[in-house]
C-alpha cells in the first residue's frame, strides 16, 4: 500500500504545482484582472468548504462516493482545459475540478494515517513534495505557451484518478464497514480558537499560492529565479517530511501548531519588508519546512488524535483551512494586489499573526 500512496502523493502535489505556480500567471497572461484571478483559484477552495457541511446532513464518503469523485476530477480537468478564456466556464469548471480535489485528497489521507501512521507518513508523504518540485523544474523550462501548463494540468490529473483508483480498489472492505459505523458529530463550536488559527493560517498562505510567482516577477525577479524559490521551499519541506518522525513521536503536537503559525506569520513578513532581495527570499522559503510541512502533518495528527470520526475531521481540515481560509485568502489576496500590492504580504503576516494569538487562546483536549 505504502508504495501506491507514495505514487498517488507524487502526482496529485505534482497537479497543485502547476496550480499554484504556473496556473495565475497563465490567466494573467490570457488577460485576467487580479481580483478575477483571486475568484478564479477562490472557487475550489470555497467547495472544500462546504463539502463537509453536506457530509454531516447524511452523504458518506465511502467508496462509491470516492469512485465518483475521481469520474467527476477526470470529467473536470478536460472542461478547466477547454474553457480557459471564458471566465464563468471556466469558474465552473474549476468548481467541479475543486468538488474532485476535495473529496479524494481526505479520503486518502485516513488510509495513510491508518495504515502507515503518523511517524512514517511524512516519508510516504514526502512524495508529494517530489513531485510538486519536478513539475516546478520542469515546467519552467518548456513554458513557451498557456497550452503547456493545461497539457500538463490535464495529464497529471487523470494519471491521478487512476492510481487513486487502484488504493480505493485495495483499501480493505473490513476497514470501510467500520468507517460507516462512525459518528458525524464534531464539535466545531466547541474548538472555536483552534478551528479559527487553523482558517487564519491558511488565509495568510492566499498571498503566497496565488500571487507569489506573479508578485516576485512584478518586482524584477525572474521567472526562472522564482520556480527556484518555490522549489528550494520544497526541497526544505521534503526534509521536514523525512525527519520530523521523532518530532511529532515526541513533542506536543499543538505546541508544533502553534510554532509553525508563528514561523509563517514572520516569513511572510519578510516577503514583504524584501521582495526582491534573493538571501532573504530563500532564508523566507526555508521556513515553509515549518508552516507547510511540520504545520499539515501536526494538524492531521491532532485532529485523527482528538476526534472520534477520523475522516469527517480530516475532511474538515481540508474543508475549513483550505477550503474557506483558502477561498479566502484568495479573494483579499486578488483585491488587496490589484489596490493595495506593496502591502500584500504583511496583511498575511497580520493573519498568521492573530491565528497564532488564537491556538494560544485554545485549550487542549482529548476526545477520541
Amino acid at each position: 500500500m505504502s508504495i501506491f500512496l507514495a505514487i498517488f502523493y507524487y502526482f496529485y502535489f505534482s497537479i497543485i504545482g502547476v496550480y499554484v505556480i504556473f496556473i495565475p500567471k497563465v490567466l494573467s497572461t490570457i488577460g485576467y484582472s487580479a481580483s478575477e484571478i483571486g475568484i478564479l483559484l477562490g472557487a475550489a477552495p470555497l467547495v472544500r468548504f462546504i463539502l463537509p457541511f453536506l457530509f454531516i446532513k447524511g452523504l458518506k464518503l465511502d467508496a462509491k462516493m470516492f469512485n465518483l469523485s475521481l469520474i467527476i476530477l477526470v470529467i473536470a480537468s478536460l472542461c478547466f482545459y477547454l474553457s480557459v478564456e471564458n471566465f464563468y466556464q471556466l469558474l465552473f469548471s474549476n468548481i467541479f475540478l475543486g468538488i474532485g480535489l476535495s473529496l479524494v485528497l481526505p479520503y486518502v489521507e485516513v488510509i495513510s494515517l491508518e495504515n502507515i501512521g503518523k511517524q512514517r507518513y511524512g516519508k510516504v508523504r514526502l512524495f508529494g513534495s517530489i513531485g510538486f518540485i519536478v513539475v516546478a523544474l520542469v515546467l519552467a523550462k518548456f513554458l513557451s505557451s498557456s497550452i503547456v501548463a493545461l497539457n500538463f494540468l490535464l495529464t497529471l490529473t487523470w494519471i491521478t484518478a487512476v492510481f487513486a483508483f487502484i488504493i480505493g480498489q485495495r483499501y480493505s472492505q473490513k476497514r470501510e464497514q467500520e468507517r460507516t459505523k462512525e459518528t458525524k458529530t464534531m464539535s466545531i463550536l466547541s474548538d472555536l480558537y483552534l478551528w479559527g488559527g487553523l482558517i487564519l493560517m491558511q488565509v495568510s498562505f492566499g498571498s503566497f499560492y496565488n500571487f507569489f510567482t506573479i508578485y516576485e516577477t512584478d518586482h524584477g525577479v525572474s521567472l526562472d529565479m522564482t520556480v527556484y524559490l518555490w522549489s528550494f521551499g520544497v526541497l526544505v519541506e521534503i526534509v521536514m517530511l523525512f525527519s520530523q518522525g521523532k518530532l511529532l513521536a515526541n513533542s506536543s503536537l499543538l505546541n508544533l501548531i502553534r510554532l509553525s503559525v508563528l514561523a509563517s506569520a514572520f516569513r511572510w513578513f519578510l516577503v514583504f519588508a524584501y521582495p526582491e532581495n534573493l538571501a532573504i527570499l530563500f532564508f523566507s522559503q526555508s521556513l515553509h519546512a515549518l508552516s507547510f510541512a511540520l504545520f499539515h502533518s501536526a494538524t492531521i495528527s491532532y485532529l485523527y488524535q482528538i476526534y472520534h470520526n477520523k475522516q469527517l475531521s480530516q475532511q474538515f481540515f481540508m474543508g475549513l483551512t483550505y477550503g474557506l481560509g483558502g477561498v479566502s485568502g484568495a479573494v483579499i489576496a486578488g483585491y488587496i494586489y490589484e489596490y493595495y500590492p506593496s502591502y500584500l504580504f504583511l496583511s498575511s503576516s497580520v493573519f498568521a499573526l492573530i491565528g497564532f494569538v488564537m491556538l494560544m487562546s485554545y485549550k487542549h483536549r482529548h476526545e477520541a
